[in-house]
């Protein structure tokens, strides 16, 4: 008999929260089976019956085995008054049934959202069998776990593989399925069905760093790519430790480089000064620590090492980057977004942020005594109801404090832009020919006028 999964999700003012267990059929069989309780003696505590228990037994159902020459029992209905009574006396059994190892498999408190539904696919991996629980909560989203069990009374590590959300309006998830053969989740709510890929190997990255820190049970790295495992595979080049994830034991051979500040791609942010910025980086792995280092202008002229960001009320570590309330000019510098994990260092972001002094921005605004002058000569094209530029949207995302006096100098560059253009294209039209008035130039007069315009990059 395989294993039956039972989650327990209490949420009160003190507790919030889930636990899950795993319980063996025969434990659960043995038990039922075993004695029943009943309350015996003057203070009338729970203790096993010792009595004679009737025929057919409590609890069991009618089969082939519970008939009689005499006595054929098609229902529960046609059991002896004897049975029944007996069963409304005894409704408890004396022995409990523990769950494997007598504790939970997983326990999660702090939650925001109540667990409804668990599903369970057993995967095969190459060191052994995993158990892949996708549970689902009210919110609407799927979270993918394993717990990995170090031993028998141990508690069992808990690797949080991938949190989906399945539908875009928060909705409870009434009922999911595990369909093996197309390797698809499906997940049921008010709103309609949705199928989610039990594994989406191709996310953890393009190394085999990555590929084994995301243990999986379902992905290996098969010495190009993080791909689904397969037990056929060539076993020269996979690599896979779901127990320990240890890169620096499975990747030597592979693509696995020594980490260092500038193995990553840099990225250029611009803040403006004493406003709030945002400099992004969410690992891969929910697992991993996140550090963050900066290296600032004058400390590379004097060519001195990395310095680690101090965090505190004005610069915040996110679960999504770094946050700095206010931004300084001695911010600027060169950021590193670093993670540790079963210690594998990997550098994920390089940052180089660029601070606008408060006085280069004033410097490009016009003065407050200037007499305000129409942006544009031209009328503005009428854009439609409730649209405006799309510069203003950004403006308002930068959250400058002066963002009037922002939103006049980039309609005056805007409308510049726009005359420009307009300049050129009357020059253009001056310098057209006549077309011939034959019937092949009226043909191709007529095709270039009709011509669908080349998608232009955007800028």
């Amino acid at each position: 008999m395989g294993p039956d999964w039972g989650t327990l999700s209490p949420f009160s003012n003190v507790f919030q929260g889930f636990a899950i267990c795993v319980y063996r059929m025969a434990d659960i069989w043995e038990v039922f089976n075993g004695p029943f309780a009943h309350k015996d003696g003057p203070d009338h505590q729970w203790a096993a019956y010792e009595g004679k228990v009737p025929y057919p037994r409590p609890g069991v159902c009618p089969s082939k085995t519970t008939n009689q020459p005499r006595r054929q029992y098609g229902t529960t209905k046609d059991y002896p008054d004897e049975v029944l009574h007996f069963a409304r006396a005894h409704p408890l059994m004396y022995k409990p049934v523990y769950p494997v190892h007598r504790q939970p498999v997983l326990v999660k408190t702090n939650l925001q959202h109540r667990l409804h539904q668990i599903v369970v696919d057993r995967v095969e991996a190459e060191d052994g069998q995993y158990d892949v629980m996708f549970l689902g909560t009210e919110a609407g989203s799927i979270l993918k776990v394993i717990a990995l069990q170090k031993g028998n009374f141990a508690a069992a590590e808990e690797v949080i593989l991938e949190e989906l959300q399945v539908f875009k309006a928060p909705t409870p998830i009434t009922d999911m399925e595990i369909s093996v053969k197309r390797q698809m989740l499906y997940v049921g709510s008010r709103l309609g069905v949705a199928q989610v890929k039990l594994h989406q190997c191709e996310t953890y990255g393009t190394a085999c760093a990555e590929c084994c820190l995301a243990r999986d049970p379902y992905c290996a790295w098969d010495g190009v790519s993080c791909t689904r495992y397969q037990t056929a595979g060539k076993r020269r080049f996979r690599r896979q430790d779901i127990r320990n994830g240890n890169p620096m034991h499975q990747c030597l051979d592979q693509n696995l480089t020594l980490d260092d500040f500038d193995s990553a791609e840099e990225k250029l942010v611009y803040g403006t000064e004493h406003n709030s910025t945002f400099l992004e980086c969410v690992p891969k792995s929910p697992q991993a620590t996140v550090q963050w280092f900066v290296q600032r202008p004058q400390d590379e002229q004097r060519d001195e090492g990395f310095l680690q960001v101090k965090t505190d009320e004005r610069i915040l570590k996110t679960e999504q980057g770094l946050l700095f309330r206010k931004l300084y000019r001695q911010d600027a510098g060169t950021y590193y977004c670093k993670t540790l994990e079963h210690g594998f260092t990997q550098t994920i972001t390089k940052i180089a942020l660029e601070v606008i002094e408060s006085e280069q921005l004033e410097h490009v605004f016009q003065r407050e005594d200037e007499p305000v002058r129409p942006p544009c000569l031209v009328p503005e094209p009428r854009l439609p109801h409730g649209q405006r530029a799309w510069f203003k949207d950004i403006m308002h995302l930068i959250g400058y404090a002066n963002l009037q006096r922002i939103e006049e100098y980039c309609e005056r560059v805007w409308c510049s832009d726009r005359q420009r253009r307009k300049g050129k294209l009357s020059k253009g039209k001056n310098a057209l020919v006549i077309p011939d008035t034959t019937k092949k130039g009226r043909s191709k007069q007529h095709s270039e006028r009709n011509r669908m315009p080349r998608q232009a990059v955007a800028t």
